[in-house]
């Protein structure tokens, strides 16, 4: 879990401290965790889970599954290592999805999707 754990925090661009933080953890117990030396316990679990909503749990205590869930469709997805190194503009476009409005005389599909990426920069897909 621990190498897991460091390629969750490495994905969300956020350092041990700032983790602990954020699920309300003491930062001497991620330490430990990342080190080996204690597994997780159920604050642990419990408080990352309501903070981070995307993880895919199951995928960080048994890596089984992908890192992230998508709620918006209802499936699981993941971003490429080589997308997330290669950064936006070198990347190849994401086919949008064809959802279409349950309206029938007013029929929409989506034209444009925006992903903003933690570096800051931003790409317009579609």
């Amino acid at each position: 879990m621990k190498d897991r754990l460091e390629e969750f925090l490495s994905a969300e661009n956020i350092s041990q401290s700032q983790f602990a933080d954020s699920i309300g953890v003491a930062r001497a117990s991620i330490s430990h965790i990342l080190a080996g030396r204690n597994k997780p316990g159920y604050d642990f679990i419990e408080n990352t889970m309501k903070r981070y909503p995307a993880l895919n749990m199951e995928w960080l205590i048994t890596g089984r599954g992908r890192m992230y869930k998508d709620e918006l469709f209802g499936r699981e997805t993941e971003i490429p290592a080589a997308r997330e190194q290669a950064g936006p503009s070198t990347s190849t476009p994401l086919p949008l999805p064809d959802i279409a409005s349950s309206d029938q005389e007013n029929p929409r599909r989506i034209s444009r999707v925006i992903v903003f990426y933690s570096d800051n920069t931003f790409e317009e897909i579609g």
